[in-house]
């Protein structure tokens, strides 16, 4: 019996995993939507890194990723940060998720894809829960540079 339960604390626990994984990545596009740079900050490691275009941010600077003049711009249009389900790969303290992400601005009839893009995720566990330790962010021009995001 004591397989069978160390079996199911094991799979209880992949699946709380998934599940906190899932909602930390998911709750991005909300809290860039509403400007709250804190939020978005609390979802990172300290020491983790946000890559995108040619600016990478550390951890301590996050924050501020809302105050960025594109930012304003596309919160004073009409915006929304949208993630499609990520592909998952929990490999026990760490996990790497990719998926595709899309900002839509509205600048009239209608709504336009301004950015999208390839995204890999490395998270860990902490004691606070996951975090993210290492997003990349790379726009799908057609370039294998950020093709290659998806298949590692």
């Amino acid at each position: 019996m004591e397989g069978l339960v160390k079996n199911i604390e094991e799979r209880l626990q992949a699946l709380e995993d998934r599940a906190e994984i899932l909602d930390l990545i998911a709750s991005y596009g909300p809290f860039a939507d509403s400007g709250n740079g804190k939020a978005i900050e609390r979802l990172w490691a300290e020491g983790g890194t946000y890559s995108f275009d040619t600016t990478t941010l550390q951890h301590e600077d996050l924050a501020g990723l809302v105050e960025f003049d594109t930012h304003k711009d596309f919160m004073a249009a009409g915006c929304a940060h949208v993630g499609t389900a990520p592909s998952l790969r929990i490999d026990g303290d760490t996990a790497v998720a990719t998926n595709h992400s899309l900002v839509f601005a509205r600048r009239g009839e209608p709504w336009t894809a301004e950015r999208v893009s390839a995204n890999r995720w490395e998270l860990t566990r902490t004691t606070e829960g996951w975090k993210v330790s290492k997003r990349e962010n790379r726009l799908l021009t057609g370039s294998e540079w950020a093709r290659q995001l998806f298949s590692n």
